[in-house]
């Protein structure tokens, strides 16, 4: 019996050995531990979204002071000012400043953990936002027949992209909390189509500007047809309507600071193309007004 029971043991023993020599290098490490991990997610800072809404905002105010008497330096405004030395053509200029607001909400949405587009703040980035920059990233630019546009307004501008995209990015993707029923919600449809309407104005405006040259042509003549009966910004008008109707289908502090800033950016200098209108033709129409048809 016991030569029995040395076996029995023996045997135990051999098994538990040969589990361990199976598990090899890792017979020490626990299961748990051994498990792979997700890659690491970003998180939501609201005080972060916060401080960089409200430095948008002061950002807007600071446009308004600088460029509601003497225009930003490029298009039919040089003329009257120094013309900056370096310059890119109008195509690839615009090209490369509005990529950033493209691709930067696309690679925050690629790494989200999981990357998927089951909550509502996504599919509305995609669906609005870079829907919109995909058409000035890869369509605009390649119709425009602009002036050459000058690098100091290209940098800042692609600094703006940059930081606008990753602020509505950022809160949509990883902060944006939305009810079930939000689709149904009065902002969200109302804002959609406030999104949709000004979006269709700014593209049918800026066909009727492409219209008005020849390729090669770079003299400015006087608009006509669509909004541009009524306003002399009628494509500035259109994407002020198209951020502030995506402010309300959004309803969020980052997309309503954006598109007091587009306003405060865009709304000065649909004035001074009124102005410049006004002085350089005299057969321009006296009724047109600046943005805001029959009251501005």
């Amino acid at each position: 019996m016991g030569g029995s029971a040395a076996g029995r043991g023996d045997g135990r023993g051999c098994n538990k050995a040969g589990a361990g020599a199976g598990r090899g290098l890792f017979a020490w490490v626990p299961r748990a531990a051994r498990r792979p991990h997700p890659p690491p997610s970003m998180q939501c800072f609201p005080n972060l979204v916060l401080a960089l809404s409200s430095l948008l905002g002061a950002l807007a105010l600071l446009q308004l002071s600088l460029y509601l008497r003497v225009p930003s330096r490029y298009g039919k405004h040089e003329e009257r000012l120094c013309r900056p030395r370096g310059r890119l053509p109008a195509r690839c200029a615009w090209f490369l400043q509005e990529l950033p607001s493209f691709l930067v909400p696309a690679l925050l949405l690629a790494l989200r953990s999981p990357p998927r587009l089951e909550p509502l703040g996504c599919r509305l980035l995609c669906c609005l936002f870079c829907w919109h920059y995909f058409y000035r990233t890869f369509i605009y630019p390649f119709f425009t027949r602009g002036r050459p546009f000058p690098l100091q307004l290209l940098f800042f501008g692609t600094l703006f992209c940059i930081y606008n995209g990753f602020l509505q990015g950022y809160y949509l993707i990883y902060c944006a909390e939305y009810p079930n029923d939000w689709c149904t919600d009065i902002r969200f449809t109302s804002g959609l189509l406030l999104f949709l309407l000004g979006m269709g104005i700014n593209i049918h405006s800026d066909l009727l500007l492409r219209q008005l040259r020849k390729p090669g042509e770079v003299t400015y003549k006087i608009p006509q047809g669509g909004l541009f009966t009524y306003v002399s910004g009628a494509n500035y008008f259109g994407e002020i309507v198209e951020w502030f109707g995506f402010a309300i289908a959004t309803w969020s502090l980052p997309a309503f600071a954006f598109a007091f800033f587009t306003l405060c950016c865009i709304g000065p200098r649909a004035y001074h193309h009124h102005r410049y209108y006004l002085k350089t033709f005299t057969d321009y129409p006296k009724s047109r007004k600046a943005l805001i048809p029959f009251v501005f």
